[in-house]
């Protein structure tokens, strides 16, 4: 699993000001793998406080477990899409494969209460922290697609809600 920046293309005989144009036509690419970076990150923090707290496992949770790390695989593949062409489509695309891998964390975290499979010392404001720390990202990737059909581009800022938001949530749900 990888997510890459293309190099541009630096010829010897170029200006350093050239250099430095080409190495600014490559800032979008930056631009998306940094939020591809950060939401793998999100995902990563989420599923850490998830499983810290899930003591035991069954097949559903196993098999769970198994799709949402397909879905967490196809980031890179959505983010060379993006990279490559843009497309509000392909936006689209990479929206809803962020917001399964989501939808099935939070699915396990549901199943795994409601089967007791997790640390029975965690109290219920425990439990409804962790399953919305679990849903809000899947929420603003949703909300996500409503914004990129106005500006695709405020669509792709619009993930950065996470950070207040889960400072909030945070706040709200003190540890």
């Amino acid at each position: 699993m990888a997510v890459t920046i293309n190099i541009p293309n630096l010829a010897q005989n170029l200006t350093q000001t050239q250099v430095i144009d080409k190495l600014l036509q490559s800032i979008p690419e930056f631009e998306i793998y940094a939020i591809s970076f950060f939401v793998i990150g999100v995902y990563w923090i989420a599923y850490h406080q998830m499983f810290n707290q899930i003591v035991n496992s069954d097949m559903t949770v196993t098999w769970l477990t198994l799709l949402f790390i397909f879905f967490i695989t196809l980031i890179p593949f959505a983010t060379n899409l993006q990279i490559g062409f843009g497309y509000h489509i392909l936006f689209v695309l990479f929206a809803l494969v962020l917001a399964m891998a989501g939808i099935l964390l939070t699915i396990t975290w549901l199943h795994a209460t409601k089967n007791k499979l997790i640390n029975e010392n965690l109290t219920q404001i425990e439990m409804h922290y962790i399953s919305l720390g679990g849903i809000l990202p899947t929420v603003v990737y949703f909300l996500s697609i409503l914004v990129s059909f106005i500006d695709l581009q405020a669509a792709y800022y619009f993930w950065v809600v996470i950070i207040p938001a889960k400072v909030i949530l945070r706040k709200r749900y003190p540890s």
